[in-house]
């Protein structure tokens, strides 16, 4: 048996929607000050015109905010005791159908790995790149996945409210894109992708029983989608042909699961699950 932390009273014992808001809303402008500063104190290691052309650009203009927000949301999530909870199994179990959403977010880094061009990139990009992974699957995971979904959760809505309410929060984040300067199509190209990866990241963590698949699979996805098509300020559906062709048909195949999903997704925390049915 593992040791488990008591949830703390208080403030965020009694969640809800607005208090969820509060949180992101606050976790943005955290990582967005982070962000500044460190643009600031490093601007000489930052390549403003391609923040993906080294591996200290990478580090400092990209990883370093996301990494201290990860930092940030893990103590936030230790001092309210909800660590063992978010990191613990699922308390709502997956149906089978749920494990196409996984399936082709695997599909698709498969494709964007085939699709990159690896002369283009050196051995401290790589690694830079494969670290913003680990930092983004985790920040972006336990504050979309983990702390909102419980919130939402606690607060007693429908597995259906909760999947859709926390993929939206999750597509709604990535509009700070803007602000970095990223162009206003890229990024309403990329709120409609991350709205059905979003869920797709849910319906992972249902069928799996644990969010540490979607944290995996989320720190997979960007690293590759960056590889493959060159850089951030690229939308996610570029491509050109190939692999990458592939990759650009999967993501928008991702976005339309990801609505059609919505429709099948049942449930409700505390609420007795009918058996699995053996196909």
């Amino acid at each position: 048996m593992t040791n488990t932390v008591p949830e703390k009273s208080g403030f965020w014992s009694r969640p809800t929607l607005w208090k969820l808001l509060l949180l992101i809303v606050a976790y943005l402008v955290f990582y967005l000050a982070a962000g500044q500063v460190i643009s600031r104190v490093f601007a000489d290691q930052i390549d403003t015109d391609n923040v993906v052309s080294s591996a200290s650009s990478i580090i400092f203009g990209v990883m370093l905010p996301i990494a201290i927000g990860a930092v940030a949301l893990l103590i936030f999530t230790v001092k309210v005791g909800w660590l063992s909870s978010i990191f613990g199994p699922q308390p709502v179990r997956g149906r089978g159908w749920m494990w196409i959403g996984p399936i082709i977010v695997v599909a698709a880094i498969a494709a964007h790995l085939a699709g990159t061009d690896w002369s283009a990139w050196s051995a401290g990009e790589i690694v830079s790149l494969i670290a913003l992974g680990v930092c983004v699957g985790l920040a972006e995971e336990l504050v979309t996945r983990g702390i909102a979904v419980k919130m939402l959760r606690d607060a007693g809505h429908r597995e259906r409210f909760v999947a859709v309410v926390s993929s939206l929060l999750f597509a709604l984040m990535h509009t700070v894109n803007f602000i970095a300067g990223m162009e206003l199509a890229t990024v309403l190209a990329t709120v409609v992708y991350t709205f059905g990866f979003g869920m797709c990241m849910y319906l992972t963590m249902r069928v799996t029983g644990t969010i540490w698949a979607a944290i995996v699979l989320h720190g997979l996805t960007d690293p590759t989608t960056i590889l493959s098509t060159g850089g951030l300020d690229t939308s996610v559906t570029t491509g050109a042909s190939g692999a990458t062709t592939i990759a650009t048909l999967l993501t928008v195949v991702l976005v339309a699961f990801g609505v059609v999903a919505i429709f099948f997704i049942r449930g409700r925390v505390g609420e007795e699950q009918p058996a699995r049915v053996s196909a």
